[in-house]
């Protein structure tokens, strides 16, 4: 895995509904306080519903800055969160997306539907086509994203994707992990300032 920056946000990717396992709603809310905990500021949906609103509340409540950015016709569905650090309200979810990119050093993925699905895929493509080369780091609750890492195996070994592509993911067990992982890059990234 690999960086150009030293990682000072954190992009989290989760659902906006809680899921059916009390894990997933225990893992938001640890995700949350690590990344505050890890001196992180938090980029996100600006949602207060589901696993976005938990991983943000707790992120808050532990004493990170939270970006949240929404576009305008999502903000009466997600309810926006009180609070944040900075709030930026986007003409459409393309706009979200891009400023979400721009705002974000790394991608963490929680639990999720299909618009977390989307955001982890594009994140991929992205870096496929070599556009950036932030993490993006998987949290692998329960085996939840384990049919879509067999996707990408599978994607992989029918050749419509480069070896070197099933390695875009980083996969974490947990989001202490996850953090860990994240910690690790900037460690590394320190050593190498030092000695450069």
């Amino acid at each position: 895995m690999k960086t150009a920056a030293t990682i000072k946000t954190v992009c989290v990717y989760c659902g906006s509904r809680m899921g059916n396992k009390v894990l997933y709603q225990k893992q938001a809310e640890e995700m949350g306080s690590l990344i505050a905990d890890a001196g992180l500021a938090l980029v996100y949906g600006a949602g207060s519903i589901g696993l976005m609103g938990v991983v943000a509340r707790s992120a808050k409540d532990s004493g990170a800055d939270v970006i949240g950015i929404i576009p305008s016709h999502l903000d009466d569905v997600e309810i926006t969160q009180e609070g944040l650090a900075e709030l930026h309200v986007t003409d459409d979810m393309h706009q979200r997306k891009k400023l979400m990119f721009e705002r974000s050093d790394a991608f963490i993925v929680l639990p999720g539907g299909l618009g977390t699905l989307d955001e982890t895929l594009e994140m991929m493509t992205w870096a496929q086509l070599n556009l950036h080369e932030k993490p993006i780091i998987i949290v692998n609750s329960n085996n939840y994203w384990s049919p879509l890492l067999e996707l990408v195996d599978h994607v992989v070994t029918d050749g419509f994707a480069a070896p070197e592509n099933a390695s875009l993911l980083t996969v974490a067990e947990t989001p202490a992990g996850a953090i860990d992982l994240i910690k690790n890059i900037n460690d590394q990234k320190r050593v190498a300032g030092l000695s450069s």
